[in-house]
């Protein structure tokens, strides 16, 4: 059976009154602001939002949708039949008009879509103070996790690096239509006027990351080979660090995967297969 559009995107519109107002309390829409809207849907957050905000920017990639965003004619409203994944927010928030403005990025995110746009708002970071989110629970958890946490993972050290970030509240699926499977979490990603720490290349800081996490049952340096390190190298930087070798990757804090990140690359890129 064919599926259809929304459930293709995985997209669950929330339809608890109470659960939207909380939503809209957290984005604390104000006069100055400029809210990106992602997935505006029939518009249950976007026209709170735009009686609250100085201008609404709704983006909104199915066509059945946008003659109910725009029926109500709101001044302050700009509706977008686009893809979220081929926007230059650059543009966009160049073409919203006042450039002191202080831009939100908000939505109820679909789950199908997730991963990539969390890394197109990373790329994207300065130019927004302040993301608000309804995504996947689980997903939340691990960009908010900790060390010694099963849910620490590269998101977590590479979002909190430049991100304060912060689960507000679960929902649970019987607030949206059609239920998800799984519960929701709002969490919100206030850009650091500083970073944690300085990073030469993100991406590249990313990848060494992903091959350090790559078996999470191993040790942190039969990983470490696997990226092609020798192992004299490795047994020097963990020395240099003071880590225990027979630490799991879940175990070393964000400092510790910087340092050795530094020590592994001092001089920027190298090849990391």
């Amino acid at each position: 059976m064919k599926k259809s559009k929304r459930k293709a995107l995985g997209q669950h519109f929330l339809i608890n009154r109470t659960i939207l107002n909380r939503i809209v309390k957290t984005i604390d829409p104000q006069q100055e602001d400029l809210i990106i809207e992602i997935g505006a849907g029939k518009g249950a957050l976007t026209f709170p939002l735009a009686r609250k905000a100085g201008k609404v920017i709704a983006i909104e990639k199915e066509k059945s949708f946008i003659p109910i965003l725009q029926s109500r004619n709101i001044p302050n409203l700009t509706i977008l039949e686009k893809d979220i994944l081929r926007i230059d927010f650059k543009e966009l928030i160049k073409k919203g008009g006042n450039s002191k403005a202080n831009v939100k990025l908000v939505g109820n995110l679909p789950y199908s879509i997730s991963s990539p746009l969390l890394f197109k708002v990373f790329r994207d970071k300065d130019l927004f103070p302040e993301s608000i989110f309804l995504l996947q629970k689980q997903v939340a958890e691990r960009i908010c996790a900790k060390p010694e946490s099963k849910k620490y993972a590269p998101l977590s050290i590479l979002f909190q690096i430049y991100f304060s970030t912060k689960i507000h509240f679960i929902v649970t699926p019987e607030a949206f239509s059609p239920p998800p499977q799984v519960d929701s979490a709002l969490i919100s990603l206030k850009k650091r006027q500083v970073p944690l720490f300085p990073i030469k290349d993100d991406q590249f800081f990313l990848k060494f990351l992903k091959g350090a996490f790559r078996h999470r049952r191993k040790i942190l340096p039969n990983n470490l080979e696997k990226l092609h390190f020798p192992s004299p190298l490795i047994e020097k930087a963990l020395q240099k660090c003071k880590i225990n070798r027979d630490l799991r990757p879940e175990q070393l804090t964000i400092s510790q995967f910087v340092t050795l990140f530094n020590i592994f690359f001092p001089g920027g890129k190298e090849n990391i297969v």
